[in-house]
Order: structure tokens, then sequence, then C-alpha cells
């Protein structure tokens, strides 16, 4: 098998691109995912990219969910978090932010809370998994 990040790599969206002026709590990410072969993939590796497009006003904070269960949700641990998370304003139209996840909570989603806006923003964000234990990774 060919070492590619293809081959490595499943990205899974959260927040949805869109136009955004209200609380949003994305949709829960999955680090267990049923691989090729019928096995479990245990995903070791998590990273959270959040895209802007045009972000007209407001501040628009992005932070990053963990929960054991998918049902009780906390804010992931600073210690379990490398970088920084986006607060989205309007000077940050057409950026790219990359936060990783070191923890070993299983779900994970990105909540958006947007503050001081009357038309929004323009965003999303994707939860790319990494490293699983078996491969190579099932697309499906």
């Amino acid at each position: 098998m060919k070492r590619s990040v293809y081959n490595h790599v499943r990205a899974k969206a959260s927040l949805a691109i869109a136009a955004r002026t209200t609380a949003t709590n994305g949709t829960a990410v999955d680090r267990m995912l049923s691989g090729a072969s019928g096995a479990n993939e245990w995903h070791q590796s998590v990273m959270l990219l959040v895209h802007t497009g045009t972000i007209t006003d407001g501040t628009h904070v992005i932070t990053l969910e963990v929960s054991d269960d998918n049902s009780s949700w906390a804010a992931a641990a600073a210690g379990d978090v490398q970088g920084t998370l986006p607060t989205i304003a309007a000077t940050d139209d057409d950026k790219l932010y990359e936060v990783g996840y070191t923890g070993t909570k299983r779900y994970l989603r990105a909540v958006t809370t947007p503050s001081g806006v009357t038309s929004g923003g323009v965003y999303g964000a994707v939860i790319l998994l990494g490293f699983p234990n078996t491969l190579p990774i099932s697309r499906t």
C-alpha cells in the first residue's frame, strides 16, 4: 500500500459551510469508525480545520467540544489542544485555522458562538481523523 495522506486520514464535516449569526453545535464526529475489513478503526490523531469565507461583522468564537458518550459535552481541556482555537472577526476573510487535539475522548464537535452580529460570516469546520489502528482506511 502506498504511503499517502489519502490512506491515513479521513475528513468529517462538523460545521457545514454556512452564513452564521447564531450559536451552533456542530455534528459529532466519532473517532471509532468501521474499517474496510469490518474491524473498528480507532483514529489516534485529530485536527480541527476552520475555513472562513466572507466575515461581515461580529466575532465568532470557535471551540472544540469532546465527549465519551456523544451525550455529555465539555470543552476540550487546554492541555489537549495544540495551537489556538480561533476567534474570527471581520478582518478574517479567507483564512484557514488548524488546531490539534491530543486527548482521548471518542467524540468531537466544533461549536461556534457569535456575538455582535447583524449579517455574520460564512465559515465551516472539518475534523480530520488520522493514524488509524488499521489500514487502509475505509472511505464509507
